[in-house]
């Protein structure tokens, strides 16, 4: 059994923007406690959470996972990537904590992905921590950056440790809440301080809140307790100031999460769900006793197959146990449980509630799964990952490489929720999909390091439809005399209109048997298969009614083939009179950006042919609406980085299909026209 009970465990995600430190504190943390004989160093190479050789120069770009034990309590401490293009880490990493420390750079203040990340962890009702890293850098103003923390996150943001000096001067910090005695060279007001901590710690216990405002005395064993139902409530979000370099106020910062982050038995409850989507009640850690667990990250391993690293909500598992998967009722072996130290993996006999565990072999598990005890419908909630939104088409450099990059795909996007892959039926290429294009380069460099497979990039071709705006009229008659049996078949047929998404409807109105109707279904399937190559440009027909309503037939020379192709034929003749037009995928996009850029994005986006469906503030930023073609959103991720220096962010799904204008559809049928429509006989 473990040395240790649920009431010991804290779990932690470090979260915030890229650059602030997350990394070189959680080195810091481990080397405090005694993991590291020194604290390991993101820049040498050193670190025991930036493992992967794309990390050693790009820095994090996957979570990894290490523990300590520190004042009794058993922390496990999830690091996560600070760059958008890697959201992805941040968001399953949140599923398997209690607690999110939020990590600012004093010297930045706060960035972009620190607002996501709050947004993120605020969603996932974890606590949260701040820890203004980089107090030893130059040019720290703390009351300014404070009342811009207290600005955009709330006055429940409540400084808990003051800095002994700021820069160089640096050189510890004072708990205000405990010191006995304040040391010279404190920068801020340690009453102050000290009033809003209580005021935002008491807010979460009306018997300790009457005490307070009545001016009565507060124990700290009071105080203590109702500060660990403050930062779970959110009530109260302590800042804590330290420079991860130098060491200085990480001691600090563990002591709070060993004393006050809650514990898995008293932080956030995830709700389970039925299939179906019936929510059921929320989940307590310890309830029935009945192992469950949920699955939040995976790893494809050359020699040990698929690693899953999944989080025990309640029960408990040993090794050599078989669990179900819920999502398909599924029974796979726990071999082996293992507890990960970054890179490495110590085996470990029993996992209890709380605990981060990881198995080797799980090929049937995916990211989201829950794992049970029992065979039982009920399940996790679902991680709800962003869509990725930027594309690129992919094809093999070699022979060689076609013969395994499907596989290779496939294993990426098992690692990466983020990451997608597809093989679009109606342009026939293989398109990858991220959050951006440093994502998918950092993905095809891993693919090209890890299973040797080369690959060529290309802009996706955009799936476009043809569609017709009137009714009109075709006919065709096929007919070919050959010496012995001919081939002999008219078809009459009317082309118009349908309401959108209702890609085709065949209606049959012959009569007295002008087309027998053994022949009908080879007229329609000439019918279909026109549409699938395309009239004017080469894209499929959507949204289209076909009447076929007259035809003629010859006893002898008629066949399925002579049908087909005078369908086919006739389909063209009346899909040209019916005034055809192309149809484009519009997607909802909403962009997310700093109000002084407000104008240039507007701008940008209505020379995209955007459409502004809103417009929200948002804090200190702009939340911009609006529907634009997919085909103008292809370097969309380039334009707004380069319009506000990388602190606009955006997410877009697809909307519907709508005309594209003449002008820019003259131009698509021109440059597609010599393979467009062709038949084959």
């Amino acid at each position: 059994m473990a040395k240790y009970v649920t009431a010991d465990i804290r779990n932690i995600v470090l979260v915030g923007h890229a650059g602030t430190g997350k990394t070189t504190l959680a080195d810091m943390m481990l080397h405090k406690a005694g993991v590291t004989p020194k604290p390991g160093k993101p820049s040498e190479g050193s670190s025991l959470f930036d493992f992967l050789p794309e990390e050693q120069d790009k820095g994090s770009a996957a979570a990894a996972i290490a523990h300590c034990t520190w004042k009794g309590r058993e922390i496990n401490i999830i690091d996560t990537a600070g760059r958008l293009d890697f959201i992805g880490t941040v968001v399953s990493s949140l599923a398997a904590a209690e607690t999110a420390v939020i990590v600012i750079s004093a010297t930045a203040g706060i960035e972009v992905n620190t607002r996501r990340a709050w947004e993120r962890a605020q969603n996932a009702g974890v606590a949260k921590i701040i820890a203004l890293n980089k107090m030893d850098g130059e040019n720290v103003d703390l009351s300014a950056l404070i009342a811009d923390i207290q600005r955009q996150f709330g006055k429940q943001c409540a400084p808990l440790t003051l800095p002994v000096g700021t820069g160089a001067q640096f050189s510890g910090v004072v708990n205000v809440l405990t010191a006995d005695s304040i040391p010279d060279g404190v920068v801020g007001d340690t009453k102050d301080a000290k009033q809003t901590v209580m005021e935002a710690v008491v807010e979460a216990d009306d018997a300790l809140l009457e005490k307070y405002l009545a001016e009565e005395e507060i124990s700290a064993e009071e105080i203590n307790a109702a500060f660990v139902r403050a930062l779970t409530a959110g009530t109260c979000v302590p800042i804590i100031c330290c420079s991860a370099e130098t060491g200085e106020g990480v001691t600090e910062l563990m002591d709070i999460i060993a004393s006050f982050a809650p514990s898995p038995a008293e932080g956030v409850h995830r709700k389970i769900a039925s299939p179906e989507g019936e929510e059921a009640a929320e989940s307590a850690p310890i309830s029935d006793g009945v192992f469950r667990a949920q699955a939040f990250k995976t790893i494809i391993d050359d020699y040990a197959g698929k690693i899953v690293f999944f989080r025990v909500h309640s029960g408990t598992l040993s090794g050599g146990t078989n669990v179900f998967v819920t999502r398909n009722g599924e029974s796979v072996k726990i071999a082996q449980l293992l507890r990960p130290m970054g890179k490495d993996m110590d085996p470990v006999e029993t996992a209890i509630e709380g605990d981060i565990v990881a198995a080797t072999k799980l090929d049937e598990v995916s990211v989201s799964d829950t794992l049970s005890a029992k065979r039982e419908p009920l399940a996790f909630a679902a991680i709800d990952f962003p869509l990725p939104m930027v594309g690129l088409a992919v094809e093999p450099e070699t022979q060689k490489d076609e013969q395994k990059i499907s596989g290779a795909l496939a294993k990426l996007a098992e690692e990466d929720p983020t990451f997608a892959v597809e093989r679009n039926a109606q342009t026939h290429e293989m398109v990858i999909s991220g959050m951006s294009n440093l994502h998918l380069i950092l993905m095809l460099n891993r693919m090209k390091n890890r299973f040797q497979v080369g690959v060529i990039t290309k802009d996706p071709k955009i799936s476009y439809r043809e569609t017709v705006t009137t009714l009109g009229n075709g006919k065709y008659r096929h007919k070919k005399q050959t010496g012995g049996r001919g081939q002999f078949g008219e078809v009459w047929l009317k082309v118009e209109p349908l309401e959108r998404g209702n890609r085709f409807e065949f209606v049959d109105e012959i009569y007295g048997g002008a087309i027998p109707n053994q022949y009908l279904p080879a007229v329609q399937k000439g019918v279909l298969e026109a549409m699938e190559k395309g009239i004017v440009a080469g894209y499929p027909v959507h949204d289209v009614r076909v009447r076929v309503y007259d035809g003629k037939h010859h006893a002898v020379d008629s066949s399925e083939a002579a049908f087909k192709i005078a369908a086919a034929r006739a389909f063209k003749a009346a899909f040209l009179a019916a005034k055809p037009m192309l149809l484009e995928p519009i997607v909802m996009a909403e962009i997310t950006v700093p109000n002084k850029f407000t104008g240039d994005i507007l701008g940008d986006l209505n020379s995209r042919r955007g459409r502004i469906q809103n417009q929200t503030a948002l804090g200190d930023m702009q939340v911009i609406t609006a529907e634009i073609p997919m085909a103008e959103m292809a370097k969309y991720s380039t334009q707004l980085d380069s319009v506000t220096g990388g602190q606009g962010t955006y997410t877009m799904e697809f909307s519907h299909y709508d005309f594209v204008p003449q002008r820019i559809a003259d131009g698509i049928i021109a440059k597609a026209k010599p393979s467009a429509g062709d038949d084959d006989e």
